[in-house]
């Protein structure tokens, strides 16, 4: 008799799910912190540093998510061919993935999210630098953004908008901000979300 375990990405989804929230963390405090300074030499205005790096994380998640959608796709149309069990397709769709995630082409997400900040209205840069500046940032948001799709439930981060209602659940208020202003004029850093809970805040800047 086949015995019908779970497959080893479902086993380890809680240890794998704790590394990745921790190397967002990570991200926050170290990566981010590096963009914001290397743009700081070319660009004066703090906000609008703000504004690029919140912009790059958003669109490494959108990029990344996109990537895993088609690659567990190619993976599914080649695995359901000989797929027999004892786990169920999707499951060994899933210990494929987890498996072989160094088959992920993060340099195509990268470009991808290059592309899009280049058409992004609200964030502007000097000609003659371009947004590859902070590759390294996009790079590392990428790869955490589509380990992160391999999770039982999946993370994501969450939706913000410019003047949307401050949520004490979701972000915490960066140090320049007007305490008492009610609404976010931008936001700093995404939440990071699971079944649209908060589980890590992000950071957003409020003003009157």
């Amino acid at each position: 008799l086949r015995s019908c375990s779970p497959g080893r990405a479902r086993r380890t989804n809680a240890s794998r799910r704790a590394c990745l929230v921790a190397r967002f963390g990570d991200i926050y405090a170290q990566e981010r912190l590096d963009a914001e300074t290397l743009l700081r030499t070319y660009i004066g205005d703090v906000e609008m540093v703000q504004r690029i790096i919140y912009v790059a994380a958003v669109e490494s998640f959108h990029a990344a998510k996109m990537a895993y959608r088609q690659f567990k796709m190619r993976v599914r149309d080649t695995l359901s061919l000989g797929h027999s069990g004892p786990e169920s397709l999707e499951d060994t769709v899933l210990d494929y993935i987890v498996r072989h995630e160094d088959l992920y082409d993060v340099q195509g997400s990268v470009n991808e999210v290059i592309r899009s900040m280049n058409i992004n209205p609200k964030i502007s840069f000097p000609p003659e630098i371009d947004f590859i500046v902070i590759s390294t940032l996009i790079r590392e948001l990428c790869r955490v953004a589509f380990s992160m799709q391999t999770l039982v439930p999946p993370l994501d981060i969450a939706f913000g908008t410019d003047g949307e209602l401050f949520s004490e659940t979701k972000y915490h208020r960066s140090f320049d901000s007007d305490f008492t202003a009610a609404f976010v004029a931008y936001h700093v850093w995404p939440a990071l979300m699971e079944n649209d809970v908060v589980i890590v805040k992000g950071e957003a800047v409020t003003k009157r």
